[in-house]
């Protein structure tokens, strides 16, 4: 029985449709990636500015012929303080700032929390009181030494955190994740505190650290840390496809051929990784991997390997931004960079838990 003519009618409309649907999709899609691609070129071209700005601005003024003479190696005073003092710097913020960014957006996207941030999880505060401990009790103090104590605090806080959180019907659940990162935070911050009060030679090695600097870091901690650094990074972007499943729920990625718990563990240790180093080498900066991750996510869309870039450009850019403002706000001296992204974190994070929906993981 031959098809009415009505129904070919009907047919064929359907087929336009189909296509004229899977065209729309596909220049939303291209037009999508020409965002993310040119916001992404766009932070990087930002991140060269802030580098630029940090290598010139200081507490000593110096014109831009004298920076420029000493980047092409001219002796002197100016030499000494760009290429020894400031290009360090810089080059610790850039690193420090894009551990704290993808730090930030693994531990968001593996605990489906838009309020997890290595500081508000414990990780942070792990990793300063071992750093304490290893201080107090062997008088380790040297980057190289530090990063080995905040390793092993740092993972020990965050299996805990993990564990309480995951107790229950239910497996981990985001309030529970996040009351118990601020609990065990607070607590080992306590101690913390108790063990630089009572021994004044360990407050006086930790007070600047822990405010949080990338200022008076020495040369060989670049050796030290970025090894683990690039591991992290390495592994954050190894999960970031995974990631995109489990943002769906345990089952829904485990049908799609997802390893979830292979995943989690992966996060769990390049988190560790990146926020321990961070953390060892210029103290417990708190708030950029909430911030960061909130704001790339607002520009990329829920697609975690942008996410993931766009963070690892946009925390160096604050990082460096608030290190350059901390110069220039005190005239007889400097305010640290964790005292200054604290000012800014604060309420931004009181403005996303006033949200009635976080943006979307």
């Amino acid at each position: 029985m031959s098809p009415s003519g009505s129904e070919v009618t009907l047919t064929a409309a359907v087929e336009r449709a189909d296509v004229e649907v899977l065209a729309a999709a596909r220049a939303g899609t291209a037009a999508s990636g020409r965002r993310r691609l040119f916001g992404f070129t766009a932070g990087l071209a930002v991140l060269a500015v802030c580098c630029a700005l940090s290598i010139m601005i200081g507490s000593q003024r110096l014109s831009l012929a004298e920076v420029l003479a000493a980047l092409g190696g001219a002796e002197g005073e100016a030499g000494l303080i760009v290429r020894d003092l400031r290009v360090p710097r810089t080059l610790l913020g850039v690193l420090v700032g894009a551990a704290l960014g993808v730090a930030g957006a693994v531990m968001q996207a593996f605990t489906r929390n838009p309020l997890a941030d290595p500081g508000i999880l414990g990780v942070n505060a792990g990793a300063a009181f071992a750093v304490a401990c290893g201080a107090a009790a062997f008088g380790v103090t040297s980057v190289s030494g530090t990063i080995w104590f905040a390793l092993v605090g740092a993972v020990v806080s965050t299996f805990a955190v993990y564990f309480i959180g995951s107790a229950g019907r239910g497996g981990p659940d985001p309030l529970r994740l996040t009351l118990a990162g601020v609990a065990i935070g607070a607590f080992l911050s306590g101690i913390t505190s108790g063990i630089t009060l009572m021994l004044p030679e360990v407050f006086n090695r930790m007070r600047g650290w822990n405010a949080g600097s990338i200022a008076s870091v020495p040369p060989d901690a670049f050796a030290s840390v970025t090894p683990f650094l690039i591991v992290g990074l390495v592994l954050a972007g190894v999960v970031a496809k995974p990631l995109n499943a489990v943002a769906l729920g345990d089952e829904l990625a485990a049908a799609l051929g997802s390893r979830v718990v292979t995943t989690r563990v992966i996060s769990v240790v390049a988190v560790t990784l990146l926020a321990a180093t961070a953390t060892a080498v210029a103290g417990p900066i708190g708030f950029v991997g909430l911030m960061v991750p909130h704001a790339v996510r607002w520009f990329t869309g829920p697609d975690q390997r942008w996410i993931f870039a766009g963070s690892a450009v946009a925390a160096p850019v604050l990082l460096l931004a608030s290190d350059i403002v901390g110069r220039l706000m005190l005239r007889s001296g400097e305010m640290p960079v964790g005292i200054v992204t604290a000012f800014v974190g604060g309420p931004v994070l009181i403005a996303l838990v006033r949200r009635r929906k976080a943006s979307g993981l």
